[in-house]
């Protein structure tokens, strides 16, 4: 097992000495026995938020209404929560109140599943209710305690079991399964942006195809998604946020981007690129893309095609793919007006795209001339 962060056991300890609790707790215990990277550090406490300030010279009050604080420590950030238990959830999201609670055993219960219901203090003993540690040996998501009720309390939970699965190459327990379908629903009433959030990290792991399993399944229809999908073709393109998001829309041409809150720049240069890889074959293909649709498109486009050599040669080789490049001005052509200088322009644009040694500006106005472009 690898090593707890130095300054999270600072954290730790810190709170330990004021004679408080304290345990790191959820994703990072579960990271910290697969021996993965851990990116978050979150912390428990039977310290109340006022207390955790105090105890910390620098500290933010980021979720104060729900016993967060954010303690600030030689750059790095470690969310510290009090033991709370959730009150009722009343619309799906979040529950309308926490109470705060004496001991660790009351704020496990309220956790979403099984590996994420493990606390470990500053000396690696584990605290471990709800056999996630078996589940991480039988490589399983398990809702803790019943399945449909930690559903009914937040929706999202269905939408983060694949993910788990996804990421952790793990199966989901029967049960839970069960009463996703049951359940599913229930993901109409989720924000876009905590949709898109799930998605992302779904189609990024070393699983994308688990994304038809929130298809079929029933958790996107607000999204205008149902049915089945053979979509393994995810994994044959680079891991990369903009390639993922392209490759699906190109595999689900009904993928809605905006509705999913993708920013406007992402929106445009995926659904570009998802209608383009279905004509970029050739190099003169790729010259036209980069000439009508511009670098940033082009590219993304090759790395769905398997393209991206014959990209990095054309941007190597100089060669003329825009009208900035050509050898000739609209100002070349004084006896045009209007439309028409931009019409011929263009066809000129072409002709160099097919033949990049005669971008020399007395050849082409010779065969503009000749009315050979």
């Amino acid at each position: 097992m690898q090593q707890i962060s130095p300054n999270a056991l600072r954290v730790l300890r810190t709170l330990e000495e004021r004679g408080y609790c304290a345990f790191l707790v959820g994703g990072c215990v579960r990271d910290l026995l697969l021996n993965r990277p851990v990116n978050d550090w979150d912390i428990t406490t039977s310290a109340l938020p006022q207390q955790t300030q105090e105890s910390f010279e620098k500290s933010i009050p980021t979720g104060i209404q729900h016993g967060t604080i954010t303690v600030l420590l030689e750059g790095e950030s470690f969310e510290v929560t009090t033991f709370r238990a959730d009150g009722a959830y009343l619309d799906g999201r979040r529950p309308a109140e926490v109470a705060f609670v004496p001991n660790l055993q009351e704020d496990l219960a309220r956790r979403d599943f099984t590996i994420n219901a493990m606390a470990m203090d500053a000396r690696g003993e584990i605290t471990d209710l709800y056999g996630g540690r078996e589940d991480l040996q039988r490589g399983l998501i398990r809702c803790v305690g019943e399945a449909e009720t930690r559903f009914s309390e937040d929706a999202l939970r269905m939408l983060r079991a694949v993910r788990f699965s996804a990421q952790l190459d793990f199966s989901i327990e029967e049960g839970t399964q069960r009463a996703i379908l049951t359940c599913a629903k229930l993901c109409e009433k989720l924000s876009a942006e905590r949709v898109r959030d799930e998605i992302e990290k779904t189609i990024l792991s070393r699983n994308p195809a688990h994304l038809a399993r929130m298809i079929e399944w029933g958790l996107l229809t607000a999204f205008g998604l149902r049915g089945e999908y053979e979509l393994s073709a995810l994994g044959n393109v680079p891991a990369e946020r903009l390639t993922r998001w392209a490759q699906a829309k190109h595999m689900l041409p009904q993928l809605d981007l905006s509705m999913l809150r993708l920013e406007k720049r992402a929106v445009r240069l995926c659904t570009a690129a998802a209608e383009l890889c279905t004509v970029m074959q050739t190099e003169l293909d790729c010259k036209r893309i980069i000439a009508s649709h511009g670098w940033e498109t082009a590219q993304l486009t090759a790395q769905l095609c398997g393209m991206e050599q014959v990209i990095s040669r054309i941007e190597g080789s100089g060669d003329c793919v825009s009208l900035a490049q050509l050898a000739i001005r609209g100002g070349d052509l004084p006896e045009l007006q209007g439309a028409a200088v931009a019409d011929a322009l263009h066809r000129v644009l072409e002709h160099v795209l097919q033949h990049p040694d005669e971008n020399e500006r007395e050849h082409l106005l010779d065969l503009l001339h000749r009315g050979e472009i």
